[in-house]
Formats: structure tokens, sequence, C-alpha cells
């Protein structure tokens, strides 16, 4: 009988995460020196011939990402057939899609009243989307619609690249690939199909801190700068940086100038948006008044206390329990010890979420780009054989497709 071929989830040439270790990083807050090299797990044996190329953990962690977005979609066209809807106009025609598309082909401007007399105005979105929208459609014999969907979907494998050198860096190559599936298969993760910014604005967070673990300050700000024209999430991100930088400061008794300029740069999008909409409206707090109207003001979790304590108690335990799981994936993040700007940024990312007055519904999407409460899971995942592996992954992806197109198919993405 032939021997087994070789299993691509199964490195002996790893190191050992058992202690959660990840590579020297001098970023990381306690200043703890790590095992340096690479070990071989105790007790297995050494196979000979399998080196870990470079490339080949991205090709993994592309691939496999790629692979649970394609289920997605196939679940989605199966589902859409079989109920007689338009499964692609649910992608890149719908819901916040049209708002972006509208800006791409016509600028700001456009309000929507409601039957209650609250204005929607499209100044609650972010510029950058909607403006790549309008550039690929000049350069691409497509509409604007469809450009946006090449753009999220692009973004889409960006973001799993970056998510993936992420968690190579802080422990190890089987994370980083697990890391960039797990986050394809995220509940909400069709958004990532969708003519959505989350991708987009997850790529360039990813990327950014990916550049801060690697030194990279000036990258790091711009395209930190880069995500706050994307989402308002960017607050999260840019204090992250301005955190990290602290800590530096604090250790190290000084900052090079490289990392001053990065933490400059890095808000310069987002106030740069907040500013032109005051100007715009002329009013210095015109964009929260924006936000306000559109039901998305910050309330410190008031909304959501009201939300839950409305539902029927089945409901309502239920969602405590979830919430309850939330607050142990941060607590098991901090455990781990994370890479500081990772984690500042995760819990500040899952901070703004909650503590909106947005309907509770988006929530799960507004957490979507905080990839670190994946990284627990991802490296408990990295101590199992393939053979485990696989099936759990296959499992989640057929699970979250199913949800995905039950979701777009019925009521859509709040």
């Amino acid at each position: 009988m032939p021997a087994p071929g070789p299993d691509p989830l199964d490195r002996p040439d790893l190191p050992d995460r058992s202690g959660l270790r990840g590579r020297s990083d001098p970023l990381d807050p306690a200043g703890r020196t790590r095992r340096p090299g690479r070990t071989r797990r105790p007790g297995r044996p050494h196979r000979p011939g399998r080196p870990l190329g470079a490339a080949r953990p991205t090709v993994l962690a592309l691939g496999g990402y790629a692979l649970t977005r394609v289920i997605g979609l196939v679940v989605l066209a199966i589902a859409a057939t079989a109920s007689g809807k338009d499964g692609l106009h649910r992608l890149k025609g719908r819901w916040d899609s049209v708002w972006y598309v509208r800006i791409a082909e016509n600028g700001y401007g456009h309000e929507t009243i409601l039957a209650n007399g609250d204005v929607h105005s499209d100044l609650a979105f972010f510029p950058l989307f909607p403006a790549l929208e309008r550039g690929l459609s000049a350069v691409l014999p497509v509409d604007a619609a469809t450009a946006g969907l090449v753009l999220s979907w692009t973004a889409g494998l960006v973001a799993a690249w970056g998510i993936h050198k992420c968690g190579e860096h802080a422990f190890g190559a089987r994370a980083g690939v697990l890391l960039a599936v797990l986050w394809g298969v995220y509940p909400t993760a069709f958004v990532q199909s969708m003519a959505y910014t989350e991708t987009l604005f997850t790529a360039l967070a990813a990327w950014s801190l990916y550049a801060v673990l690697r030194g990279r300050w000036i990258l790091a700000g711009v395209l930190c700068a880069a995500a706050g024209l994307t989402r308002p999430t960017a607050a999260a991100l840019i204090a992250a940086l301005g955190i990290t930088a602290l800590v530096l400061l604090v250790r190290d008794r000084r900052l090079p100038w490289r990392t001053v300029l990065g933490v400059l740069i890095a808000p310069l999008g987002w106030l740069g948006y907040i500013v032109y909409v005051g100007v715009r409206e002329g009013s210095a707090t015109a964009y929260f008044e924006v936000q306000a109207a559109w039901g998305n003001s910050i309330d410190g979790g008031v909304a959501l206390a009201r939300f839950i304590a409305g539902l029927p108690w089945p409901a309502a335990l239920g969602l405590c329990a979830a919430l309850a799981l939330l607050g142990w994936l941060v607590a098991l993040c901090v455990r781990q010890r994370q890479p500081l700007p990772l984690l500042v940024y995760t819990i500040g990312v899952v901070f703004v979420s909650l503590v909106g007055a947005a309907y509770f519904g988006s929530r799960p999407r507004l957490m979507m780009p905080a990839f670190g409460l994946l990284l627990p899971p991802a490296v408990a995942l990295a101590r199992l054989r393939a053979r485990t592996v696989l099936p759990v992954l296959a499992g989640l992806a057929v699970a979250s497709a199913v949800y995905g197109a039950f979701t777009l198919l019925g009521s859509g993405p709040p």
C-alpha cells in the first residue's frame, strides 16, 4: 500500500505553538523574549523532504479563503435558482450597495426622507469605496455596481493575505493559514461577497497592522489613513497605532521620527472626511448628526441593552450567551498575549460595534473586521492534524454559506 501523501496543514518544521508563543516581536507589550528558531513537536518523528516554502502558506491561505467564498456563491446560486430570485442582484444592487453606486455615479448630495420624517443622507458613507467604483467603471467595461463587486472580491483576497501575514507573524504559518480561512467562514462572511466596504477596510487594516508589526510605520500610517476614508471603524485602527507608539515611547523613552510620522499620518483620512462633511454642512458636528439621523449615534450600549430587554426571554437568554461568548473570545485574545497593535485594534472594533445605537442585526457584520477574535480558535486548530481540521473547516464553510444564502434571499443584511 503506498505511503500517504504530504499533509499540507501538518508541518513538522513549524514551531510548537502549545505555549501560544510567536516570533520575536519588539512590539510585544510585555517585552518578553520568545524562543528563537523552529522546533518540532515533542514525540513526533521527523519527516524529511517537506520544507515549507515561503510562498506555500500564502497559497494555502488564499486558496482556502477563495474556496470558502466559492462555496458561498455556489450555495447562493442554487438557492436563488430554487426560489426564483436574483442572487447576483442581491450582491451588487441592494441595501448599502445602492448608496455607494449613487455616490460613484453622481457624487454626494442625495437624501431620502422616510415616512416618519427621518432624513437619511449619503454623507453617512465614506468616500474611498465609491471613488474606486467610479475609477474601475471608467477603466473596465462594467457599470459602477459591477465594479463594486470586482473591488470587493479583489479586496477580500488582499484582506485574507494580510490576515494570514498577521497570524503568521504572531503564531506561525499554520495558524496564519487557518486564521485566513476562518475569516472566510465567519457567520456573516456572505458580506465579503457583496459590494460592501468590509473587505476593503479589512484589507487596509490588516496590512496596516502588519506594517506596524514589521516596524514600517510610515506605510502603516498611509494604509490607516486610507482605511479612515473607508469606514468610521478606522477609529479603532488609529487607536491601535497611537497606543502602540505610546507604549514604545514609555518603554524606550524615545520614538524614531518614522514612528512619529506614521502616527501623525494615520488619522488624516478619517479626520479629513469628518472635516469635509462639517464644512459642507456648516457645522463641526455635521457628520455625527448625519449618523444620528441614520440611528447610528453613540449611546454607550443603551440601545443594545434596551433591545435585549425587549426580547422574549429565550431569545434574550440566547443573545446574552452570545455576548458572553464574545467576551470570552476577547479574554482569550488577551491571554494569548497577541501583539499589542492587533489586540488594541480587535478590542477597539468590538467596542465601537457595541456602543452605537445601530440596529442590532448589523453588529456581527460591523465586528467582522476584528479578525483577531479568530486567533484563539485558529491557534487551537493549528494543534490538530489535517484530517481533523479539514472536516471542521468544511462544515463551517457550508454552514456559513447556507446562512448567507438564507439571509441574502430573505430580509438581507441590515
